[in-house]
């Protein structure tokens, strides 16, 4: 009887200290679960990244290709060429019409601008577009045309025959003399065309070519430089420069579209000056891209 209490108490002791037992390596295997998720995790989260490797070569005019060295590369969410259009179509374009009309020229002159969408009243096209009606009709090509020649000993424009004091006295006459002259002086300058060629010198204060290309150039470098901001801040992943062999490596990318950018730097070799702006995808693990001539937008400089 003694024997087997001794035995019931040893069965329950060893019974306590296997369920204590099983009890600890459940709750350190629960405690042990999310360390191993964590790390699965984290090396799932590596396996989807990607990078970028690239080599970038300029050809010149009949010569080998040549490493693009230390040029800055953005790889952008959004092509460039893209941006640009944003932006501009987003910018006002100044209207030409509006400008016309607001200058403190005469109507005809306006006339003439619209006709020929010009307001640039100097350069070798300005005299190209004057026929001999807009030179004799429009009083400031009038009035310029007379200013540079009628004082030329070397021009000899013919000579009015009217007199001012019969415009109230004889004004058929006088009238009759104008047109006459008007005819005369017509078939002139048909003849001797060279003679409007230094008009525009008598319309410096005139012109308003000047002022529309500021307004022009203004609005340019407005669309510019928000380009370049878009690109660089809104648009930007990331951005590493070449080494001397022209390569570089973009690490840590979210595997999706993108477009690798010099923006405006170009590289350069010989006579040729390329930039690019090329869509590429980045898959999980290792990309590679090849930019040349072929797959970049290219100038040639003189």
């Amino acid at each position: 009887m003694m024997k087997q209490t001794i035995f019931s108490s040893v069965n329950t002791k060893f019974e306590a200290l296997l369920s204590f037992g099983l009890s600890v390596l459940i709750v350190l295997g629960v405690a042990a679960t999310p360390g191993i998720s964590s790390h699965a995790a984290e090396k799932q989260s590596t396996q989807q990244t990607g990078y970028l490797e690239f080599v970038a070569h300029v050809s010149p005019s009949g010569g080998h290709p040549e490493p693009a060295r230390a040029v800055t590369f953005y790889l952008l969410r959004k092509s460039f060429r893209e941006i640009q259009a944003e932006v501009d179509a987003a910018e006002p374009t100044p209207k030409l019409e509006d400008f016309i009309a607001g200058l403190t020229v005469s109507p005809e002159l306006k006339a003439w601008m619209i006709k020929n969408q010009t307001v640039e009243l100097s350069g070798q096209d300005f005299p190209k577009l004057l026929s001999p009606d807009d030179v004799l009709d429009i009083k400031e090509f009038h009035e310029a045309y007379m200013n540079r020649n009628a004082g030329d000993r070397t021009v000899n424009l013919p000579k009015p025959k009217f007199n001012e004091a019969d415009r109230e006295k004889k004004p058929d006459r006088y009238q009759q003399q104008v047109e006459e002259y008007h005819e005369l002086l017509k078939k002139f300058i048909e003849l001797h065309p060279e003679t409007k060629s230094t008009l525009y010198m008598a319309l410096d204060k005139t012109n308003p070519g000047p002022r529309w290309k500021r307004i022009l150039n203004d609005r340019r470098e407005r669309v510019h430089r928000h380009t370049l901001e878009l690109a660089e801040l809104q648009y930007l992943a990331t951005k590493v420069d070449t080494d001397l062999d022209g390569r570089a490596r973009l690490d840590g990318l979210t595997p999706g579209e993108y477009w690798l950018s010099s923006l405006e730097n170009d590289a350069i070799a010989g006579d040729m000056r390329v930039r690019w702006d090329l869509a590429v995808r980045i898959s999980a693990g290792r990309n590679s891209a090849d930019l040349s001539n072929l797959n970049g937008i290219e100038k040639r400089t003189p």
